[in-house]
């Protein structure tokens, strides 16, 4: 069998003569229709050899409108298609172009084109590589059809082919996502007996899957055994197992973990790895432990992030312990150098979520007073609180003066056509009028479901000027 295969797979790729052309010869429509025109040439047989009596300069435009053609009765001609086109010169499919594919050509719901592209190579005696399998297992990688994969990488052999360790990590994942951890052990055991060495991404992704599968202390152990076959592991797989830990309340474990990592072991924590232990304390009201935390990550020579503060903050106000909230907040400016405008911002944030919208409010306008610029996200949440509670004066008076101090940074555009039409219809007009003169200062544009209401209001009060000035901006968008 092998043997005919490749007898008949010089034939399927041997060319008489080359027939170049490129986009600069003709349209990106006309290489699509001439290549659509060879994929159909024969019958469906001997594709790639129709295929490669041009030399088309392809692209991913390209590449999508021969596949669009294909669609939906021609899938697996569009399959056979995407799979020669991967490895033709000066051209690689991206990542977009996998998704592209498989929504093109719906291979999640028909499966049966992947098969079907096997057994017509099969059957045809065509050059198969383990290139093209690598690509097919990618279509299946991006279709999450995990049995496939499998049959997939099992029907290599009948080409006399052997998955690598790029092939079996697909597939190893692809099971671990299904939470058939067992099968993806079985399959990480196979590659020893086909002398292939596990690398980082197999350890990586075994270990996530035994941490979701709640088999902690064998992800655990599987940090020797990565070690004793040469792979170090880094920050993601410390992180997975940490991860782990946590979300299964194996908190004191999880400390010995940061213990080894902090003694300088393979891989030193990092703000991420912190910001994760301090997050699943405070989770389970542990305030005491997640402050320890803090104090061993500045002992540590790390210093906390935005992410930080906010993880910590949040999880005070919530519990109600809003004093202490503010007291960290010189905490973090004077240990760990974060700016008081993260943290007043993160306490603005807090203090809306838990409905103390004065408090917020009192608040925002302390460090507008101190000149502490507050973030893009408290200067929007406090605005569109004051929308919902129909409180427009107070969103605009907040709105100028946080634009007159020139701290008003990137507010989504709904919260300017909201107050607009708030303040038109209690007749604060001249209020509006303002508005409208920031708006078109800063070109924020008028989006409905707002706009045709705010025009309609405007015009009523004979303000046709500021209308064509805002819909103009509209147009230029």
């Amino acid at each position: 069998m092998h043997h005919f295969v490749k007898i008949r797979s010089f034939s399927c790729f041997q060319t008489l003569k080359i027939f170049p052309f490129s986009t600069q010869q003709m349209g990106m429509a006309s290489i699509a229709d001439t290549l659509y025109t060879h994929l159909n040439k024969n019958n469906g047989i001997n594709i790639e050899n129709s295929l490669s009596k041009t030399k088309p300069k392809l692209d991913s435009q390209c590449v999508i409108q021969v596949l669009s053609k294909c669609c939906p009765k021609q899938s697996e001609l569009g399959v056979r298609f995407f799979i020669w086109a991967g490895f033709q010169p000066g051209y690689r499919h991206s990542g977009y172009m996998y998704r592209k594919a498989c929504n093109l050509l719906v291979i999640d719901k028909n499966s049966h084109v992947i098969c079907n592209l096997i057994k017509s190579y099969e059957s045809e005696g065509c050059v198969v590589n383990v290139n093209m399998f690598r690509e097919v297992l990618k279509l299946c990688k991006e279709a999450q059809l995990v049995d496939l994969a499998l049959w997939v990488l099992r029907k290599m052999e009948d080409f006399g082919l052997q998955p690598d360790t790029v092939m079996y990590n697909v597939v190893i994942r692809l099971f671990c996502k299904k939470g058939d951890v067992e099968m993806a052990e079985k399959l990480m055991g196979e590659m020893s007996l086909n002398d292939l060495c596990p690398d980082l991404i197999t350890y990586m992704t075994m270990i996530e899957g035994l941490c979701n599968a709640g088999r902690l202390e064998e992800a655990y152990s599987m940090l020797k055994v990565m070690r004793v076959h040469g792979c170090s592991p880094n920050s993601v797989v410390f992180s997975a197992i940490l991860d782990g830990l946590c979300r299964c309340g194996s908190m004191e474990r999880a400390l010995e973990l940061l213990d080894e990592m902090e003694k300088g072991g393979d891989c030193c924590p990092n703000v991420v790895t912190y910001t994760s232990l301090i997050q699943s304390f405070c989770k389970r009201r542990q305030w005491t432990e997640a402050l320890n935390i803090l104090d061993r990550m500045r002992a540590f020579g790390c210093l906390a992030n935005h992410v930080t503060v906010f993880t910590l903050i949040e999880s005070l106000c919530t519990e109600g312990r809003v004093e202490e909230a503010y007291k960290l907040v010189d905490r973090f400016v004077v240990e760990h150098c974060v700016s008081r405008g993260d943290c007043y911002s993160s306490l603005v944030i807090s203090l809306i979520r838990i409905k103390k919208l004065e408090e917020a409010k009192k608040l925002f306008k302390e460090m507008l007073a101190g000149e502490i610029k507050p973030d893009t996200l408290a200067s929007s949440l406090l605005l569109k609180e004051f929308c919902l509670k129909d409180r427009v004066l107070d969103g605009f008076y907040l709105l100028d003066t946080i634009e007159n101090m020139g701290f008003l940074s990137s507010i989504d555009s709904d919260i300017y056509s909201i107050l607009l039409i708030g303040l038109c219809r209690k007749n604060h007009l001249t209020e509006a009028t303002k508005l409208v003169k920031i708006m078109l200062k800063k070109a924020v544009p008028l989006r409905p479901p707002y706009r045709d209401t705010a025009v309609d209001i405007l015009r009523k009060y004979g303000e046709t000027d500021l209308v064509n000035q805002l819909t103009g901006i509209n147009k230029k968008l």
